[in-house]
């Protein structure tokens, strides 16, 4: 009997996948969930799945992400070994999610979920990438504005990957992005450079970043500072010619003070130097030497991390998984729970 090619086939519905990096965000799992409880309600047209990605929690985050996803099967669950830092679990999150569109986003809910379906417009309109842009930083103190509003400038006059300034992870994927992210091998990973550099159709829509829920940031000033320094050793080798270009101008002012001296001496004779002088010039091009070596150790460093080749992150368990997506972290001694 010949099938009746006269019926309509009805494509699925488009998966979404809700990336979340978790680290002690046990205060901010009820909101969070029923955000987005109201969001997939709103969106009938969608599905959608939560990645939720327990990065070492030492609270009852994961027993309160644990008890979600035996109730609700669109939550799913990895339980990294232990606390590898929000690049790796956001990398994990990425790699987990098996949507045509994956967006990352914090638990706290300062990102507005409210934005998802604006997102989603521009993604069927043809855009790849759909960026958010805090058009007002009023919630973060002075230095942090500050210290925020430097980053970008310098980073991107140095690097040739500029970064869009004042845009964080939350933004919109499309399958095609996610693809290429994940075909990227280095293993020290500074994510908003790597979403930059991947490039694609891209359009930027402004928000206003709301107050945490709940809980505290885990970022403090010494932890932004080496983030930055990450970012930078990542994407750009300018200090280090800087310092080549530096070293060459002080050889040359060295090599005219030389002609001096021996000129000075040659005309009025020698005299006795002075103490202070010799130790001020001492000093000075021994910091240089120490700041100079500093920074070519950063990028020794970053060489010594990659030949190492070892895993981003360990997942210890999968709950509540639909399926075992292909990933570059390690798969030793992995255990799955659910189907």
């Amino acid at each position: 009997m010949p099938k009746d090619s006269s019926k309509p086939v009805t494509a699925p519905a488009k998966l979404i996948s809700i990336v979340v990096p978790m680290h002690d965000e046990s205060e901010a799992l009820e909101p969070f969930r029923a955000a987005f409880d109201r969001l997939a309600s709103s969106l009938p047209a969608y599905r959608f799945e939560f990645i939720c990605v327990d990065d070492g929690s030492r609270d009852d985050t994961l027993n309160k992400l644990l008890t979600i996803a035996e109730a609700d099967p669109r939550y799913h669950v990895l339980e990294l070994s232990r606390n590898f830092g929000k690049e790796a679990a956001l990398t994990a999150g990425i790699e987990a999610a098996g949507g045509d569109a994956v967006i990352p986003i914090d638990a706290d809910l300062q990102d507005p979920p409210e934005l998802i379906p604006l997102m989603l417009e521009h993604w069927e309109k043809g855009a790849e990438v759909v960026l958010a842009q805090r058009s007002d930083r009023q919630n973060d103190g002075l230095m942090k504005r500050a210290s925020a509003n430097w980053f970008y400038d310098f980073y991107n006059k140095l690097a040739p990957t500029k970064l869009p300034k004042n845009v964080g992870d939350f933004r919109l994927m499309d399958r095609a992005v996610v693809d290429a992210l994940n075909s990227l091998p280095e293993r020290q990973r500074f994510m908003k450079g790597l979403f930059a550099w991947v490039g694609f159709r891209t359009v930027t829509i402004d928000y206003v970043r709301q107050p945490r829920t709940a809980g505290a940031s885990k970022f403090s000033g010494w932890r932004l500072w080496n983030f930055a320094l990450e970012g930078i050793t990542s994407f750009s080798t300018v200090p280090l010619r800087f310092w080549s270009y530096f070293g060459a101008v002080l050889a040359l002012v060295t090599l005219v003070y030389a002609g001096f001296v021996v000129t000075k001496t040659l005309i009025f004779g020698s005299e006795i130097p002075g103490y202070a002088s010799l130790i001020v010039f001492i000093l000075f091009f021994g910091s240089v030497q120490l700041i100079s070596v500093g920074i070519l150790g950063e990028y020794i460093g970053r060489i010594y991390m990659e030949v190492k080749g070892r895993p981003l992150y360990l997942v210890r368990r999968r709950h509540g998984e639909r399926s075992a997506p292909e990933e570059t972290g390690e798969k030793t001694g992995e255990k799955r729970d659910g189907g």
